[in-house]
């Protein structure tokens, strides 16, 4: 059985103010998730599942969908605010879902195999894709063996300003012990550097493996995150702005010892749009990987 590829792309009518304004990016107007999906199907996954609003189903299958339906078995599920287990109450003035684990959730009736969680507005490159892959195909019919890929730091960062990112703890065989959210992270004078609680600054060294969220899971992973939802919403279900984050999910299942997360070195380039200024830069990117032959001219004929 092949693995599944699940695309986080709830977010989409807010971040870009509508789809029409999916950014195309690739010499013929490829988006960032279109050079994903090419990736994944050279990988060998077998299914793309998007995740999105309700509102922007038409939109979305016109937009994004019907290019691959040829290629690769798609499908789409809904993220909304209401998606929650029986029996849990939460603040009828609440406006937005409930963060990429809640997304995640949406997957367990069309999932039945190993399967990857990326962000539809990263781009993670070809090796990692390869890479997770192959995790994905070793754990097929086992459970409670995760991973996450690692990008080195020095591989994220933006020449527009300072990012935040999840600097990952990991033990001597690998696996992943925590994700600590680092922010203000920048390089300067060649040293890479980010500001803890008191602001001081504290060097990175290049290769520190930093979570760009992209994920690897088996089935068993939903009913773990629907039982942590239902204790997140008990807690936090009254508050307007709280978000069920995937390394929250996977923290708590490591420290209670249900689950390892293996960490996968990339050499891959993680890059995105995370100021304005970033676009022209994500541009010249794709334009000399295409120059290079490592993407067609035209991803999807």
């Amino acid at each position: 059985m092949k693995p599944t590829l699940f695309v986080l792309a709830a977010g989409m009518g807010s971040r870009y103010g509508g789809l029409k304004q999916l950014d195309g990016l690739g010499p013929n107007g490829e988006t960032i998730m279109d050079y994903s999906i090419y990736d994944a199907i050279k990988a060998g996954f077998g299914k793309v599942v998007f995740v999105i609003r309700p509102s922007f189903e038409k939109d979305f299958k016109a937009v994004v969908v019907d290019k691959f339906k040829d290629l690769i078995d798609t499908a789409i599920v809904f993220q909304e605010i209401s998606s929650v287990p029986k029996g849990s109450t939460y603040s009828p003035e609440r406006e937005k879902p409930w963060g990429t684990n809640h997304a995640v959730l949406m997957g367990k009736g069309v999932i039945n195999e190993p399967f990857a969680v990326i962000n539809a507005d990263d781009f993670y490159g070809q090796e990692s894709f390869a890479i997770l892959a192959d995790f994905l195909r070793s754990v097929e019919g086992k459970q409670n063996e995760y991973c996450m890929v690692g990008y080195r730091v020095g591989n994220t960062l933006s020449e527009s300003g300072a990012v935040s990112r999840g600097v990952c703890v990991v033990d001597q065989n690998g696996l992943l012990e925590n994700v600590v959210e680092r922010t203000h992270i920048e390089e300067n004078v060649g040293t890479i550097h980010y500001l803890d609680e008191k602001g001081k600054e504290v060097a990175l060294y290049p290769n520190t493996p930093v979570s760009m969220n992209m994920w690897g899971f088996t089935p068993d992973y939903f009913d773990y995150s629907e039982k942590f939802f239902k204790e997140f919403l008990v807690e936090h279900g009254q508050e307007l702005k709280s978000e069920f984050y995937i390394p929250l999910a996977v923290n708590n299942l490591i420290v209670q010892k249900q689950a390892s997360c293996k960490v996968l070195d990339t050499p891959s380039k993680w890059f995105g749009v995370t100021y304005a200024e970033d676009r022209s830069q994500v541009v010249l990117k794709i334009n000399e990987l295409v120059r290079k032959g490592i993407y067609p001219e035209k991803l999807f004929k």
